[in-house]
């Protein structure tokens, strides 16, 4: 299945799970799109300080790819620097926010997967 971009869903967050500034979000594939047990497949965009708040993950795992950009992610009580190619997996009930300290924007891949 080819889905183009123009065809992709965008919204923009304010204040995404408590945190600062807009997020805009491009839904590559919305869940009812998908066949496997995922609720999110999305690009997010952070523009200069902004953020998602903390927010944890019960019964699900987030993965976020970093695409461009730099920024800080937490997990429960461990941060972390990161940049492009760097990965994050947080679930099982544990939390984790992210947020753009440059001056670049920060791109990231999300994926939310289910579990069974």
């Amino acid at each position: 299945m080819l889905k183009r971009r123009e065809e992709m869903v965008a919204e923009v967050r304010e204040n995404m799970r408590g945190g600062d500034g807009r997020v805009e979000i491009l839904h590559i594939f919305k869940k009812e799109e998908l066949t496997g047990r995922t609720r999110l497949f999305a690009k997010l965009r952070l523009e200069k300080h902004c953020s998602i708040g903390y927010h944890s993950h019960e019964n699900e795992e987030e993965v976020f790819y970093i695409l461009r950009g730099s920024g800080k992610a937490t997990e429960d009580d461990r941060e972390y620097e990161v940049g492009a190619g760097d990965a994050i997996l947080v679930g099982g009930g544990g939390g984790h926010t992210i947020s753009n300290e440059s001056d670049e924007p920060l791109e990231v891949l999300a994926v939310i997967l289910l579990y069974p």
